[in-house]
Parts: structure tokens; C-alpha cells; sequence
């Protein structure tokens, strides 16, 4: 068994206590791989400033790099390190007032619908994750599982939550801007993928947003009885 020294989880915290480097993995929960440009210009760094902090993220295990060519790509570790970039992200303090138009419309969209990682958040996820709990497919009592009718609900739509290897079938996450939980491991992730494949949800923006579309809201409305104007 490992134990996990002072130390060596005060080393761990200090790779999130940068600014640049925390705004790097909130902006990787969209689930997808960065460039360490596209990185640095979301950040406002220099391209050197942002391979610098990449290269402790790296080594530090929080993301790992992928490389294509001559592209150097990096993303979240997995989805273990996306749920506590999240659940950190809940605990923090309130945001300050957006000073601008444009980005308060960002955050408005952002707290409406995102995708955390692989699963959808905000009160989106809220929304969905509430509806299947009164059908009787999740259950909150003792943490977040499915029941018999909820097995049985997904194997009806042709989801496989057997897809996930050595990831739990259904964990609750913290949601960051509803300070509540949403559904997310495998049968989070499925669904979420599902929402986008079908376009249920569309992305928005260069962030993490997502907007539930008509097909979207009929689709909510009739499998869990979602109220179309939550989603809007």
C-alpha cells in the first residue's frame, strides 16, 4: 500500500496554486486535447510561459501529452483528476462580477449548459440528473447508482455502460456553478456522448458551453419528462 506523504501531496496542491496553470486544466474539463498555443492564448501567456507550466502539469501527472505528427497535444490525466478539478472548482469562492458583456454572456451560457469533462453539467446536467432520479432510473440515497430501471432504460436507448473498463459505473460530481451534484462516470459519460451524437446539444462558443436544441428538448421532455423551459 502507498502513502501518501506531507510533501508529497503539498507538491501535488502546488501545481494547482498558479493561476495560468489552474486556468489550463479548467479550460481541458471541455474533454478534448489542447495545443500548448491554443493553451497559452486562452491564458493570455507567452507560448513559452505556457510550455513551462505544460511540461510541470506533465511531469506532475494532472495531463498527459499526445502527439500527432508535429502537434504536441495535451489533456487531463483522466477523468479521476477532471472530477477534482471540478469539485475544486465548486469549492471556491463566487466568481467576480464579469466586467464585460461579452464574457457575461460566456458565463451565462457556461451556467446554463457545459460539458465536464465527458458529461454534461450546469443546470443541464442538474436538470437531467433530477428527472432521472424522480423516474426512478438514479438513486441519491447512499451516494449516486442505478436502479433496475435504469439499467434497463439505457440498454432501451443502446447505450453501453459497459464501455468504461475500470471506471465507475455512476459517480456524483460537484457541480461548480449549481453547488449540486450531476451524474457523471461511465453513465454520465454515455449519456453526454449520446446527447451530442444525436444533437440533442450542440457546442457554443469557444468554451465548454452547450445548447439544448428543439430535437434536444422533445428528446428530455418525452424520455424523462424534463420541462422543455428548464432548458432554455
Amino acid at each position: 500500500m502507498t502513502t501518501t506523504t506531507g510533501s508529497g501531496l503539498a507538491a501535488f496542491a502546488a501545481l494547482l496554486a498558479d493561476e495560468t496553470r489552474a486556468a489550463f486544466c479548467l479550460a481541458l474539463l471541455d474533454g478534448r486535447a489542447w495545443t500548448a498555443g491554443e493553451l497559452a492564448r486562452h491564458a493570455k501567456v507567452a507560448p513559452s510561459t505556457a510550455s513551462e507550466h505544460l511540461g510541470k502539469l506533465v511531469a506532475g501527472g494532472l495531463l498527459r501529452e499526445e502527439r500527432q505528427g508535429r502537434h504536441r497535444y495535451v489533456r487531463l490525466a483522466d477523468a479521476g483528476i477532471a472530477h477534482l478539478v471540478e469539485e475544486l472548482a465548486a469549492r471556491t469562492a463566487a466568481p467576480d462580477r464579469p466586467r464585460t458583456l461579452r464574457a457575461a454572456s460566456a458565463g451565462s451560457a457556461m451556467a446554463r449548459g457545459r460539458t465536464c469533462y465527458d458529461h454534461l453539467a450546469g443546470r443541464l446536467g442538474i436538470a437531467v440528473t433530477d428527472a432521472m432520479t424522480v423516474r426512478g432510473l438514479l438513486t441519491q440515497e447512499a451516494g449516486f447508482a442505478l436502479t433496475r430501471e435504469g439499467v434497463r432504460w439505457y440498454r432501451e436507448l443502446g447505450l453501453d455502460l459497459a464501455s468504461g473498463g475500470k471506471r465507475p459505473l455512476v459517480r456524483s460530481c460537484l457541480d461548480w456553478t449549481e453547488r449540486r451534484p450531476h451524474l457523471a462516470g461511465v453513465a454520465g459519460a454515455v449519456l453526454c456522448a449520446h446527447a451530442l451524437e444525436a444533437e440533442w446539444c450542440v457546442r457554443i462558443g469557444s468554451e465548454r458551453a452547450v445548447r439544448v436544441t428543439p430535437a434536444g428538448e422533445e428528446a428530455l421532455s418525452e424520455l424523462l419528462g424534463v420541462e422543455k423551459a428548464s432548458l432554455r
